[in-house]
Parts: C-alpha cells; sequence; structure tokens
C-alpha cells in the first residue's frame, strides 16, 4: 500500500540480503536503541486480545472498548507524556489496519512529531503516513514539523521526514518541499542515507507533481552523484536521473559517460570488490540494471572511447552469461540474467552493432531450452524485437525449429503465445509456407483464447508472401476449415478482395472453395466464401459435368435452411448472378424465389430481395440484366484490413516493431504480388492492391494560419530540434533499409516503413506519444531543399491535429522520381506539448538508390558495359577505410539492401563484389554498375561506381561509401 516508504527503507535490497552489517553500511544513520520501556507492554496485550476473539461480534466489541478508552485519555485533564501517546497511537494505527475508521488521534499524532525521541517520532510520522489526507487540516502543522526536522540536520529525523514526504506524496507537500529536497540531494555535507533518501523522494514528488519541481543548478550538480562513491547513493540517484531524462534529455546528456564509466567498473569488477553490494557472487545487480535502462534513454554514444568502453562492457555480459554458474541458487541466476536480459535490451535500442546482436540473438537462443519457464518467455519475446533487426534476422531464423517445438509443446499458454508471435516476426519469403503450415497445424490444438490472434497472423502472413496465390486460397480455405469461428469477417472479405483483383487466381478459387463445400460439416464462414466466389466466377467451372450450373446452385442450396440471415442474404444475391451467368438454372432459381418461405420471410431484409430479385428476372431484358449484374469491379486497396484488425488487437506499438526491419531485398510492393512480365508505368487496377497510384491526397504542405499566430504570440517557451549529427547517422542507416525508427527523444519516437516500384515509392510515417500526455496542434510538413521540388514529387495526406497520450498515428507519403537527385526532403514536426512548442526537422530517408531496379547479368555483359562507361565523368571511385568489421555476409545484405543485384562469378578475385541495377526515373533511365574491393589486410575498401550520368555516379558512390 506505501510502495514509496518500502523503497526508500531499504536503500538496497541486495546489501540488506547478503550481508546487512558489512562495514560498508558505516556511513548509515545508526538508529537510536530501544530503551526496555518502549516495548509498549500495552499493545501487546491489545493485539492478544484482538486474536483471542471468537467471533467478529467480540472483535468489534474489544475495539470499541479500546476506542473508549483512548479517547477518554485524550480528552483527561492530566496531560499524557509521549510514551502514553505514542502508544495509543500505535493502538489507532492497529485498529485502522484492521479496516475500521479512526476519526480522532490525528493531533496527537502530530504532537508527536515535536519530540526528540527517535521511537515517538517514528510512530508520529508512521500514523500521519498511513492516515493523514492531503486535504487534512492539520497538513500546514505536518509541513512546520517536516520543515523543522529538515533544517536540525539530524540525519534521523531528516529521513524520517524524506520518507514521510515521500509516502504522502501530495501536491501539497511537493509545493512545499520541492525546492528545499534537492538542496539537500546535493549539499556537500549532506550524509549518504539522507542523500538516498532525499533522491527517491524527490523522485515520487517529481512523479506525482513534475511541473511542481523546479529544474535548476541542482540538475547539473545530480548527474554527478553517479560518481559517488556510496553505492546506496548511486543507486538511488539512477532511479531519479532515470525519470528526470526522460522530460529533460538534454539536460542530463552527460549522465551517459558517467553511466558507462560505472557500468564498466561494476562489470570488470570480481565478486570481491564489491562484497557489500554483492548479491549471490553478482556485483551490484540492481545498479546494473538501472544503469542499462538509462543508457536505453539515448542514442548510442558519439564519444568513440565511451562508446568503445560500452561495446566492451556488453560483451563483458554476454560473455559472463556463458560461464559456469558460481551458485545453484535460484537467486544468483536470477540476478546474472535480469543484468543480461537489460543488456540485450540496450543492445536492441542501439541496433547499430551487428556483431553484438547476433551475439544477443544466439545467446536468447541457448535459453529457448531451458529449464526455466520464465527464461524461455523472456527469451521468445526479445528475439521478436531482435528479428526487425536487419542484422540479426537471419541468425533469429535458425532457431525456427526449437520455436516450432515450443509453439507445439510447451505447457505454458503465454509462452506458447510468444512463441506465435516469434514466428510471425522472422517470417519472410524463404520460410513463409513452413511457418504458416506449422501455425494452421497448431491452430487445431490451440488455446481458444489466442486463436483468433494466430487466425489474423496466418491470414497476413499468408497475403504478404504468397508468390503463388493458389497456395493463399488454399491457406484461407484451411484457415476457415480448422477455426471458422475464430475467422473474422475481414479474413473472408479479404480473401475476397485478392481473388476479385487477380485474374490468374479466380479460376483456381472457384474449383477449390466449391470442393470445400462438398464437405458434410461445412461451416457458414466457407458458405459465404463459396457464395460470393461462385456466384462472381462459377462460370469458369461450370464446364465441367461435376460442378455443372445445377450443381453449383443445388450444392448452395442445400447450406441454405443451416445458415444465418446475413449469410442467406448473400445467397439470394449469388442465385440472382446465377441467373445472369447460367440462363438454365432461371427457372429453378425463381421457384425458390417464389416461395412463401422467400416472399413472406418475417425478416424484412431477406422479403425485400427475394421480391426485388424475383421482378428484376421476370422483367428485365437479358442486356439489362447483365448490366445490372456484371462482375465486380477490382478493390481499391489502402490497408490490409487484417493487419488493422490485428493492430487493434496487439495495440499499435506492438505490430509495428514485428512489422518493422522485415522489408526484403527486392521484394514486391504489397509482399506477395508476382512480378509481371510489363514494364509499363501505368499497371491494371488488380496490380494496385496498396492504391500507391491512387489519386494523393494533398497534405499539409504549410503550418495553418491558426498555428502561425499562435507560435508569434504564444508566451510559451519553444523546444527546437535541429538537424544533429545523430540525426544524420539515422539517415544514413536508412540507405541500406527501408523500416525502422528515424526518431526517438523522450517524447516522440516515428517509425519508418517505405516500399519503393521503378520510379514510385510510399512511405509510411508512424509518429508514436511516448507520453502520457496528449500532442496538440501536430502538424509534420515536407519542404525541399534547393531544387528538389522539380526532381522529386512528394504528396502526403493529413494527419490528425491531436495524439493522444500513448497512442500512435500514421501518415502515408506518395513519392515520384521525376529525375535524379541529390539532397533529401526535410520534414519538420511541430507540436505542443505541456504548453511548450516542440520544434522538430529530420531528413525523409528518400535516396536516390530507392529507385533502384536490379539487374541480372552475365560476366560478359558486365565487362562490355563496363569498358562502354569508361570516360572519366561517367565514373566516381572512392577509397575508404573501413568503420565496421569487414564482414561478408553483412556486406552482401547492405548490397542488396542498396539496391542492385549482387552478380556471383562475374569478377575474378571472388572476395570483390560487382552489381548491376537501373535508376528509374521519370524522364531518364540511368544504367549503374558498380564494383566493391574489399582489402582485409589493410582494412580497406575501393568503390568504384560508373553510370551514364556523372551525377548519379557521384552521389551513389558518396552514399554506398558511407555504409562500410
Amino acid at each position: 500500500a506505501r510502495p514509496a516508504c518500502d523503497v526508500i527503507a531499504a536503500p538496497y535490497p541486495a546489501a540488506r540480503a547478503a550481508a546487512p552489517r558489512s562495514s560498508g553500511f558505516r556511513s548509515r544513520v545508526i538508529m537510536p536503541a530501544v530503551s526496555k520501556g518502549d516495548g509498549m507492554r500495552g499493545l501487546a496485550v491489545f493485539i492478544s486480545d484482538i486474536r483471542n476473539c471468537k467471533s467478529k461480534e467480540a472483535e468489534i466489541k474489544r475495539i470499541n472498548k479500546e476506542l473508549a478508552n483512548i479517547r477518554s485519555k485524550f480528552k483527561g485533564d492530566k496531560a499524557l507524556d509521549g510514551y502514553s501517546k505514542k502508544k495509543y497511537v500505535c493502538k489507532l494505527l492497529f485498529i485502522f489496519l484492521l479496516g475500521h475508521d479512526i476519526d480522532f488521534g490525528h493531533m496527537e499524532a502530530v504532537n508527536l512529531l515535536s519530540s526528540n525521541k527517535y521511537t515517538e517520532k517514528q510512530i508520529g510520522y508512521l500514523f500521519i503516513s498511513v492516515l493523514v489526507n492531503s486535504n487534512s487540516e492539520l497538513i500546514r502543522l505536518i509541513n512546520n514539523a517536516i520543515k523543522n526536522d529538515l533544517a536540525s540536520r539530524n540525519p534521523t529525523f531528516m529521513c524520517l521526514s524524506l520518507h514521510c514526504i515521500a509516502n504522502v506524496g501530495s501536491r501539497e507537500m511537493a509545493e512545499a518541499f520541492a525546492s528545499e529536497i534537492p538542496r539537500i540531494l546535493v549539499a556537500g555535507d549532506t550524509m549518504d542515507s539522507v542523500k538516498q533518501s532525499a533522491a527517491l523522494c524527490l523522485l515520487r514528488l517529481y512523479k506525482t507533481s513534475p511541473d511542481l519541481v523546479p529544474m535548476g543548478e541542482w540538475t547539473s550538480r545530480v548527474v554527478h552523484l553517479l560518481n559517488d562513491q556510496h553505492m546506496g547513493v548511486v543507486t538511488a540517484a539512477v532511479s531519479l536521473i532515470t525519470c528526470l531524462c526522460r522530460k529533460s534529455p538534454d539536460d542530463f546528456k552527460t549522465c551517459v559517460s558517467l553511466a558507462v564509466s560505472r557500468l564498466s567498473r561494476i562489470v570488470s569488477s570480481a565478486s570481491t570488490d564489491l562484497q557489500d553490494y554483492t548479491y549471490y557472487f553478482v556485483p551490484a545487480p540492481w545498479l546494473s540494471v538501472k544503469l542499462l535502462r538509462l543508457l536505453q534513454c539515448y542514442p548510442p554514444p558519439e564519444d568513440a572511447a565511451v562508446k568503445g568502453r560500452l561495446v566492451e562492457c556488453l560483451e563483458t555480459i554476454l560473455n559472463k552469461a556463458q560461464e559456469p554458474p558460481k551458485s545453484k541458487k535460484v537467486q544468483h541466476s536470477n540476478a546474472k540474467n535480469a543484468i543480461l536480459f537489460e543488456a540485450i535490451s540496450l543492445i536492441i535500442h542501439y541496433d547499430s552493432e551487428p556483431n553484438l546482436l547476433v551475439r544477443a540473438c544466439n545467446q536468447l537462443g541457448q535459453f529457448l531450452q531451458h529449464r526455466e519457464t520464465n527464461l524461455r518467455y523472456l527469451a521468445l519475446e526479445s528475439m521478436c524485437t531482435l528479428a526487425s533487426s536487419e542484422f540479426s534476422h537471419e541468425a533469429v531464423k535458425t532457431h525456427i525449429e526449437t520455436v516450432i517445438n515450443a509453439l507445439k509443446t510447451e505447457r505454458d499458454v503465454s509462452v506458447r503465445q510468444r512463441a506465435a508471435d516469434l514466428l510471425y516476426a522472422m517470417c519472410d519469403r524463404t520460410n513463409a509456407k513452413q511457418i504458416v503450415s506449422e501455425m494452421l497445424s497448431y491452430l487445431e490444438t490451440a488455446d481458444y483464447s489466442i486463436r483468433e490472434e494466430i487466425v489474423l497472423k496466418v491470414a497476413i502472413l499468408a497475403e504478404k508472401y504468397a508468390v503463388d496465390y493458389s497456395w493463399y486460397v488454399d491457406t484461407i480455405l484451411n484457415l476457415i476449415r480448422i477455426a471458422g469461428d475464430y475467422v473474422s469477417e475481414e479474413v473472408w472479405y479479404r480473401v475476397i478482395q485478392i481473388v476479385i483483383n487477380r485474374d490468374d487466381v479466380q479460376g483456381y478459387a472457384a474449383k477449390t472453395v466449391f470442393e470445400a463445400l462438398q464437405a458434410p460439416a461445412c461451416h457458414e464462414n466457407m458458405v459465404k466464401v463459396g457464395g460470393y466466389i461462385l456466384g462472381e466466377f462459377g462460370n469458369l467451372i461450370a464446364g465441367d459435368p461435376r460442378s455443372s450450373p445445377l450443381v453449383q446452385f443445388n450444392l448452395l442450396h442445400s447450406k441454405f435452411h443451416l445458415c444465418s440471415v446475413s449469410t442467406r442474404a448473400l445467397l439470394l444475391s449469388t442465385y440472382i448472378k446465377f441467373i445472369n451467368l447460367f440462363p438454365e438454372t432461371k427457372s429453378t432459381i425463381q421457384e425458390v424465389l417464389r416461395s412463401d418461405s422467400q416472399i413472406r420471410n418475417s425478416d424484412v431484409e431477406l422479403q425485400q430481395r427475394a421480391v426485388e430479385y424475383l421482378k428484376l428476372s421476370s422483367i428485365a431484358s437479358t442486356d439489362v440484366l447483365a448490366t445490372v449484374l456484371e462482375e465486380m469491379p477490382p478493390f481499391p486497396e489502402r490497408e490490409s484490413s487484417i493487419l488493422a484488425k490485428l493492430k487493434k488487437k496487439k495495440g499499435p506499438g506492438a505490430v509495428n516493431e514485428l512489422e518493422e526491419g522485415k522489408k526484403e531485398p527486392n521484394s514486391e510492393l504489397n509482399g506477395g504480388v508476382e512480378q509481371t512480365a510489363s514494364t509499363t508505368s501505368t499497371p491494371s487496377p488488380s496490380a494496385d492492391l496498396l492504391g500507391l497510384r491512387a489519386a494523393p491526397v494533398v497534405g499539409s504542405t504549410a503550418p495553418s494560419t491558426g498555428n502561425l499566430l499562435v507560435d508569434v504570440f504564444s508566451d510559451t517557451p519553444t523546444t527546437t530540434t535541429a538537424l544533429t549529427s545523430d540525426a544524420e547517422d539515422n539517415f544514413l542507416r536508412f540507405v541500406c533499409k527501408n523500416n525502422g525508427v528515424l526518431f526517438e527523444n523522450q517524447l516522440l519516437q516515428i517509425g519508418v516503413k517505405s516500399e519503393f516500384r521503378q520510379n514510385l515509392g510510399r512511405m509510411y510515417l508512424f509518429y508514436g506519444n511516448k507520453t502520457s500526455v496528449q500532442f496538440q496542434s501536430f502538424t509534420p510538413t515536407v519542404t525541399y531543399p534547393g531544387d528538389l521540388q522539380s526532381q522529386l514529387n512528394l504528396q502526403t495526406k493529413p494527419v490528425h491535429p491531436i495524439v493522444e497520450g500513448g497512442a500512435q498515428v500514421q501518415q502515408v507519403l506518395n513519392i515520384e522520381c521525376l529525375e535524379d537527385f541529390e539532397e533529401a526532403p526535410l520534414i519538420n514536426i511541430k507540436f505542443r506539448y505541456g504548453g511548450t512548442l516542440q520544434n522538430i526537422t529530420l531528413k525523409l530517408p528518400i535516396t536516390i538508390n530507392k529507385f533502384f531496379q536490379a539487374t541480372e547479368m552475365p560476366s560478359q555483359d558486365f565487362f562490355q558495359r563496363w569498358k562502354q562507361l569508361s570516360l572519366p565523368q561517367q565514373e566516381a571511385q572512392k577509397i575508404f577505410k573501413a568503420s565496421h568489421p569487414m564482414d561478408s555476409e553483412v556486406t552482401k545484405a547492405k548490397l542488396l539492401g542498396f539496391g542492385s543485384a549482387l552478380l556471383e562469378n562475374v569478377d575474378p578475385n571472388p572476395d570483390n563484389y560487382v552489381g548491376a541495377g537501373i535508376i528509374q526515373a521519370k524522364s531518364v533511365q540511368v544504367g549503374c554498375l558498380l564494383r566493391l574491393e574489399p582489402n582485409h589486410q589493410a582494412q580497406m575498401y575501393r568503390l568504384t561506381l560508373r553510370t551514364s550520368k556523372e551525377s548519379v555516379s557521384r552521389q551513389l558512390c558518396r552514399l554506398l561509401a558511407q555504409q562500410f
């Protein structure tokens, strides 16, 4: 009920558990010894009486008797001494904890605060912490007593008063003491135990009333508490700094180097070096976890020395995880694994060290078969995030058999759910059929609580990676057969949309659904899909006597009486479509429509359809009937409705994490549409499932007048984030990938998911509000540096101006490359947070290589074209030192991500890489050849680009060289 008190009372749990009497606690306050008379025998007798009561009535009677006695003592003429007040206040506190209301004794408790005896003051503060609310008339007296104790410089009394402030934690307390506590915290003569209590007390006040805690000179000094010799002070300070830097990261960015330094000392120390803070042979585990969590508030350190030291720390943590345990006790493994998992979280957060990411993946892979269920759960959860990184995705895929086995054999449903999430995250074109097959197999015995989610995931994966759409149709029909009750409308709507939009699968879908309907027990969703598809494309299988028009009709009508009203209405529409497709069925269908069960149906919808369809078939000519009942046109598509439903079910952040980073080299726009032979820039409507070439909505390309006036006349300060080196580094990471986090600070996270084909592209920007407070006047604006507007056409869709706390909104950008370009467009994001205008400017990750179309060619053609592009202005070359480990697999992945085709067995030197492609712009196509020659001994590269246009050669060479 009072967590703050518990936290403050235990400055460092590890020390309390491992060495409560060790020399490391010499600086702690030694509490006054309790005298013999402080045992409060009367309280012990009262508690004993309560415990001995045989019934609730007897307990209430005894309590009422005691309350009457205490009331008479407080109201008596004789002044009570401190011991008596303490005893009676303790009894009232015990009665309150039993669940009875207490409406007196508060003044006596306040009087105890002025006592010079520790035990009396302690009971007074305890009573106030539990029973006095923030609206009490006594709050002024209490505040005066607390001020006196804080000013007394008696460390015992200062700690008691700080505990009380933290436990009450009211706004009134914050107003009274928020400016005083920081001074105590950073004062040079404050004892260590008081610093601990002050740091945690300030943390509590900041969480309850952040606007009342002033940011001043103390903020720069509190960071240096990370260097304090007392580990308890450091632990409390890290908790405070972590909370503060989430709102004001720039004020505390110096903490990164100090945190790395302190973490390095802990990680490199032996268990005997920090005896007072060693918990089951693990040095300072709580502090290590807090430091790792603090570092996750910031991007990777810019200082190479600090970054190198941090990488060493993380490598040491991963190495220690491989060492044999020093104790068989569970506390040892828990502390060790807590540090390991937090280190892995930091590695994932940075997403910039391929070696660490792969090592983290391998370490988690070992936990997948651990006997401890919690470790298996955490390993699966962390690997879900690792699967979204371009560096570790392949390493995660190597554990596919273990994860599938976990899905089948785990006893705990939550672990099975995480296994399903991981399979979904690691799925790509190479393993999609295996994963979908295993998830379908599991679905037959899956827990009811997760069936709907698995159905959605199978449907998304089947569509995303369906190169062969007959496989997609089979998968969805299997899904309906196995778990029809959990197949939502979005799923069967989606399969119908795709069948209608793809001519090559319509006949197969009609044949397959016809066969599925012949099963004796057929789910209603199967009837819906069958009715719709046969009504549209039944003519494609009508030539087979086994599926003649009359056979199709009789099969569907045999299910009619078993279906709900909505399905019957759909089947009636199918029947009228049959009359148009198969005139020979007209009399049979009219007879059905004319029956009393239809035209006199109690449901008005069915009755109206039967009457109207009967009349339409009777009086309309063949031409009119064909016009009214013509085949459905292709559906426009913006976003898969199934994916939208999964986002709603799991939360937007969870799905975006899984979707992030799963773009493959040369993958198609909707993940599963086969490339057609046509190279025309105007595809058929059925190919445009993503609506990429739909008429875009003109977005907010300039701030509104209203917002501009607010900015001009506002008295509130503006927080501006201009283009920084961090933002530039983040931008460069997107040269060879299309998905990831573009920007993140304590308020806002901006994720990117993009896809490109020929000279067109589409980018999804996900704006995530990381706070609990809504963003107002949220306005993203795209601007074009220099002549970029004539080279690149961007059309944005507007974003809602309000972003609720914890919510995520999406903005879509349609992109068209008109001619080659060098500068990237900028996006400026303005919004109000807590009255302060935030202003962020970033480069959009749109570079010329995004419009690369990979081109395969044999060795002879490559060198012939290489010689043709021999003019000096057509070549750009750069020799540079490797800034990353020269790993061949990583190099290949980056070249493929850059957009070119990777040509095997072309270069005489097998260590060299050659690639080819065409830059697609609306006005021009530029052929490109590249050659990358690594020198492993010298840790150098030579990169050569040859294209038919000088500016393209120069720009591609510059972009690609920065990746190695």
